[in-house]
């Protein structure tokens, strides 16, 4: 399969360390101009040296004028922006008794408004040349509640609308919007959530037992789904969210 991706400028929001990192190296394996952003910039020179003539650029999703920032910078160094890839941290557990409008504000902030941010920025040039792939990376919970993500499980689908919704009023500019569900993956996120994975946890045996695979997804795997769809490969491919969780997800869609 031809993926048509030499050549394409892609930017990769929290692109420092897994499934961001994960992609970025797809995308450059293919022949891509990539730029990454990422708050920590130790993280970011460690990932420089894994995607050779990237640019690398610190920014703060979560800060409006980073994200223009980026943005106008990426542009003026490498060109228009072809694929956007949407991706952040996820919101921290917590059950709903627990949780203040602060944390609810917050969630809002890093997961919906740095996707709304980010296409803003670059979607007039994308519509300009008729050619564009957007790519959110959000989470199964939008296909199946994740236990005690109430935050996530919420302020995710918020995001899963607004993509249905854009995809709707791009596809005449051949600009696709999709989005990519991962399941439990083997990132530092999950090491926070559930501990490293050489040391017992029932917590984690428990979430294991319920994934038909039988074991979590290594961040490449997930990343493989992202490339597809940014690619010109996925030309008939627009207002999906995709599930890419060992099957764990019930659900028929």
């Amino acid at each position: 399969m031809k993926l048509g991706l030499e050549g394409k400028i892609v930017l990769v929001s929290a692109g420092s360390q897994g499934i961001g990192l994960a992609a970025a190296r797809g995308f450059h394996a293919e022949g891509a101009q990539v730029a990454i952003c990422g708050r920590n910039q130790s993280r970011l020179d460690a990932a420089s040296a894994l995607l050779p003539g990237a640019l690398a650029i610190a920014a703060d999703v979560t800060n409006a004028d980073d994200i223009a920032r980026v943005c106008s910078d990426v542009a003026a160094r490498l060109g228009p922006v072809d694929i956007l890839v949407n991706n952040a941290g996820g919101p921290p557990p917590g059950l709903f008794q627990d949780l203040a409008d602060q944390d609810w504000q917050d969630a809002v902030n890093l997961t919906l408004m740095s996707v709304v941010r980010m296409t803003r920025a670059v979607l007039p040039a994308m519509r300009a040349q008729r050619w564009g792939r957007i790519v959110n990376v959000s989470s199964f919970g939008v296909k199946q509640p994740v236990p005690r993500l109430t935050l996530s499980n919420s302020v995710r689908m918020a995001v899963l609308g607004w993509a249905k919704t854009l995809s709707e009023q791009v596809a005449a500019d051949n600009v696709l919007v999709n989005t990519v569900c991962p399941g439990w993956t083997e990132t530092g996120r999950i090491a926070g959530l559930l501990g490293p994975r050489d040391e017992p946890n029932p917590a984690r045996d428990a979430i294991l037992a319920d994934i038909p695979l039988g074991r979590f997804a290594k961040a490449d795997e997930i990343a493989n789904m992202i490339v597809f769809l940014g690619s010109a490969a996925a030309s008939y491919v627009t207002g999906t969210a995709i599930a890419v969780d060992g099957g764990a997800s019930r659900g028929y869609a």
